[in-house]
């Protein structure tokens, strides 16, 4: 059972910085309060390449980068993840506002994993735009 789910959140912290913060695979764990570290070979995400995110609890979540596109004033990457046989696709935005940036998530995969990250990537966006 598929689910699709799209969160967005405003915030006063500057576009650029908002996006180096992502495309940036070592600053996760500063505004993600679910990443641990990182393993990632580049310093940047890049298409084809993959990683492993380490959680809470010593859960890893092997990760693969399908696109990343920084031109034009709606910046936007998407990944795969998967752990525990389940399998999301996360398509992440950053555009400028006035006051700041806005991001928005759309998550798809099985329906209970997405509702149930939802309130965790919510907590985390915010924290990535404040």
């Amino acid at each position: 059972m598929a689910l699709r789910r799209e969160v967005g959140v405003e915030g006063s912290r500057d576009a650029g910085d908002v996006w180096d913060r992502y495309v940036r695979p070592a600053r996760w764990p500063e505004w993600s309060p679910q990443i641990r570290s990182v393993d990632y070979a580049r310093e940047r995400l890049a298409p084809g390449t993959s990683g492993v995110v380490h959680g809470p609890a010593g859960l890893r979540v092997p990760f693969q980068i399908l696109d990343v596109d920084d031109a034009g004033p709606v910046r936007a990457w998407s990944w795969t993840v998967q752990a525990a046989g389940v399998r999301l696709h996360l398509r992440h935005t950053v555009r400028s506002t006035g006051g700041g940036t806005r991001t928005e998530l759309i998550v798809e995969g099985f329906a209970p994993v997405v509702l149930a990250y939802l309130p965790v990537a919510r907590l985390a966006l915010r924290r990535l735009v404040r």
